[in-house]
C-alpha cells in the first residue's frame, strides 16, 4: 500500500499583556503540560480563522491574530505504548500574535485543558521541561525579537471554507 505522508497543521497564539505571556496546563499523554493555546486547523478553515478559535476554545478569551511570528516544522516520537508501533508525527505550526480580547464569562474551557496562567519570559524558560513542545520557547524567542510577518502573506483560497 502507498500512503501519502502529511504532517499535523497546527496554530498556536503568541499572547503577550504587559511583559507576560498566556499559556494553558493541559492533560497530554505525558501528563501535565504547559503550551501556547494551540491545536489543530480543522476542515473548512483558515489558518487565522483557527488559530482566532483556538485562543477561545482554551482560554475563553476573544484573540485577533495581527501578525505571524513564525512557521516550525517540528517531529515527535513517542515509544511505543498502546499501540504497536509507537507514535511518530510531524507537526507544522503556524504562531501568530495579536490583539487580546474580553474573556468571555462563563465559557468553559476545551476538553483537556486544566488552567490559563500568565507568565513571563523567565518563568517560561525555567519550567522548559514542562513545556508540551520545544516550539513554545522557539516562538517566545522569534516573538521576542520582533519576528513579525504580515498576515497578507497567508492566501486562503476561496474554496477552502464552504459556502452556505
Amino acid at each position: 500500500m502507498n500512503t501519502r505522508w502529511k504532517p499535523n497543521v497546527t496554530v498556536a497564539a503568541i499572547i503577550e499583556q504587559d511583559g507576560r505571556f498566556l499559556l494553558v496546563e493541559e492533560h497530554t499523554a505525558e501528563g501535565l503540560k504547559l503550551n501556547n493555546p494551540a491545536g489543530h486547523l480543522d476542515l473548512g478553515e483558515s489558518l487565522v480563522a483557527a488559530c482566532a478559535r483556538e485562543a477561545l476554545e482554551e482560554t475563553a478569551h476573544l484573540f485577533r491574530p495581527t501578525a505571524l511570528v513564525g512557521v516550525y516544522l517540528s517531529r515527535q516520537s513517542r515509544p511505543a505504548g498502546d499501540s504497536e508501533n509507537g507514535d511518530d508525527i510531524t507537526y507544522l505550526r503556524f504562531a501568530f500574535c495579536g490583539e487580546l480580547g474580553a474573556q468571555q464569562a462563563g465559557r468553559a474551557l476545551d476538553t483537556g485543558i486544566v488552567r490559563t496562567l500568565w507568565l513571563s519570559p523567565d518563568e517560561m524558560r525555567a519550567c522548559a521541561p514542562r513545556h508540551r513542545s520545544p516550539q513554545v520557547l522557539r516562538c517566545l524567542d522569534d516573538y521576542l525579537a520582533g519576528t513579525r510577518y504580515p498576515l497578507a502573506l497567508l492566501h486562503t483560497d476561496p474554496n477552502v471554507t464552504p459556502t452556505p
